[in-house]
């Protein structure tokens, strides 16, 4: 793949088309509420600006299903990524319009704008030829710095470097290094931990993570799962039911693994999720109470805490992804929190190589300020989970394809 490193040298007025991924949380008065992901592309913006490239920004927001819907407009982002890039950011309008190219070449040199929402148009998810050639013809160059959208085959990941030369931003770049760095060979003893909602999003990467790593930490709906396949009680808790027979099988395969699968010990349960609910903490080994019916699993308790920190203190590799517990809710986020301040100790002290992914993983380390102390957090979430599962993403395959086509159409820049 090149890099932003292999640009032409006289790029003239020509027009990038920087693919980033910007589908952040907003307030509700309409303003990013977190701006990791628009931080991230700031490097490739500063080369290409220095380059004279007249830069175009795409990207998808939400999913307004083919069609244009204001609330996912891109249009309230342009003043917050002024204030990043300290330059102004024209609004460019619909991204396969022609128009909006003739409005991108427009721009001075080294002049950044957005385009709005590429899945304004059902010809996006659905990588129709003839979307991405509209796409194409409003750049003179791709440049893909979407890693957390990269293992999605949609015509602005996909397609356009089929159409023109293309490159990786220092973003994905970056990315894919520490990815390689500290995941492609882990030194062992290694450790995930595996939380989130649904067992069944995240079955075949459970699967990877049994073959390939010593102990599995399971958190959320992913821990309740498997405590009612092995006949807990989990009460009005977040469950799959069909899936029980999965979660067995997840069992059985750690077993022939010699995979440690590592279950909550006690457990935070409470009738309602709101902010400082009644709550209690159940242990979850005889002669503990019994979950009632009513009540939810929200969180892990502190014997829980304590024997994931004896497996974390004995590792040097770890993979962390999905929170421990509804963290978005106090006080159900004491268990996620303090894992995390416990993780970043140990990477801080040179003790363990520790590696997050995911939106709500993420946020939920920010939320414990420990985000600065882990080894590598990831903006990924599904493009994380296919990262570790498979080492590669679609995104990056089309990228290589086109690689030698490129050769060609660069002579031509």
């Amino acid at each position: 793949m090149k890099t932003l490193d292999d640009l032409p040298v006289a790029a003239g007025k020509k027009r990038a088309l920087l693919r980033a991924d910007l589908n952040v949380p907003m307030t509700p008065d309409g303003h990013p509420s977190d701006h990791t992901r628009l931080r991230r592309i700031l490097p490739t913006v500063a080369r290409l600006r220095e380059a004279g490239l007249r830069i175009g920004i795409l990207s998808h927001f939400g999913r307004p299903k083919g069609t244009p819907d204001p609330k996912h407009s891109l249009q309230p982002l342009a003043p917050a990524l002024e204030t990043l890039i300290e330059t102004p950011v024209a609004f460019l309008g619909d991204c396969a319009d022609p128009q909006s190219g003739e409005n991108l070449a427009a721009l001075p040199a080294g002049g950044v704008g957005l385009f709005e929402n590429t899945r304004f148009h059902p010809g996006e998810t659905a990588n129709t030829p003839d979307f991405a050639r509209r796409l194409a013809a409003n750049g003179d160059l791709y440049i893909n710095d979407a890693f957390s959208a990269s293992h999605r085959d949609h015509a602005s990941i996909t397609a356009l470097p089929r159409l023109l030369p293309t490159f990786i931003g220092d973003a994905m770049r970056a990315e894919l290094a520490a990815l390689t760095t500290h995941l492609a060979d882990p030194k062992p003893p290694t450790v995930a931990i595996v939380g989130g909602a649904k067992l069944s999003t995240k079955l075949s990467l459970l699967r990877a993570l049994i073959r390939r790593f010593d102990t599995l930490i399971l958190g959320g709906g992913m821990a309740n799962q498997l405590l009612a396949a092995n006949g807990v009680p989990i009460g009005a808790s977040l469950c799959e039911p069909e899936r029980l027979d999965e979660a067995r099988a997840l069992a059985d395969l750690a077993q022939t693994h010699s995979c440690a699968l590592i279950l909550p010990r006690d457990v935070v349960v409470a009738r309602e999720s709101f902010p400082h609910a009644p709550h209690r903490v159940l242990a979850l080994q005889p002669p503990g109470e019994s979950i009632a019916a009513g009540e939810m699993i929200l969180d892990i308790g502190e014997e829980s805490r304590r024997n994931m920190a004896a497996y974390l203190e004995s590792a040097s590799t770890l993979v962390w992804n999905g929170p421990l517990g509804v963290f978005e809710t106090p006080p159900f986020a004491q268990g996620g929190e303090e894992t995390a301040r416990h993780v970043a100790m140990l990477t801080r002290i040179g003790q363990l190589v520790s590696v997050a992914g995911g939106g709500e993983t993420a946020m939920l380390l920010e939320q414990a300020g420990a985000s600065r102390d882990f080894s590598h957090v990831s903006t990924g979430g599904g493009a994380f989970l296919a990262w570790l599962e498979t080492g590669d993403l679609i995104g990056l395959k089309a990228a290589r394809a086109a690689d030698g086509a490129n050769d060609n159409k660069r002579g031509q820049t």
